[in-house]
């Protein structure tokens, strides 16, 4: 097989159909459209949805549930993320951000565990789990 052999699977590629470019090109005039009516016009039909003035689907159905106006966003960080720090380093919410681990808004930060740590670090963090601190003081780090 040479590059000049080359060419697309038979049926993979089809034109695009050019409408209204005159009556014998087979789709002028109303450029299958057809006559009259809200969908022959130019930005004309119904919105998504619409079903012609009946009970739309999405009013028909019952809602559910609700959302709760007081929930927290808390990002949650593990133990083996913070392999990127230098030994002996001040990790807070401000060092995190900088190192591209946190993004958007937040309520809070956890610590959770998952990951083995060997370095000592400084946790300054709103909240961590009982085996990461653990794991932190176990390596020689502290938590504030």
């Amino acid at each position: 097989m040479r590059l000049n052999e080359l060419a697309p699977a038979p049926g993979s590629r089809k034109k695009r159909k050019r409408v209204g470019r005159g009556v014998g090109s087979g789709s002028g005039k109303t450029a299958g459209r057809g006559t009259k009516g809200q969908n022959s016009r130019s930005g004309g039909g119904v919105r998504p949805g619409y079903e012609g003035g009946q009970m739309p689907i999405h009013r028909r159905l019952p809602k559910r549930g609700f959302t709760n106006i007081f929930k927290k966003n808390i990002l949650i960080i593990n133990i083996r993320d913070l392999a990127r720090f230098e030994i002996g380093s001040v990790v807070d919410e401000a060092s995190l951000v900088n190192i591209g681990l946190l993004k958007g808004k937040r309520d809070g930060i956890k610590l959770l565990a998952q990951g083995e740590i060997n370095k000592p670090l400084t946790i300054r963090l709103d909240s961590l789990s009982k085996i990461a601190m653990e794991k932190i003081l176990a390596a020689g780090g502290k938590v504030e």
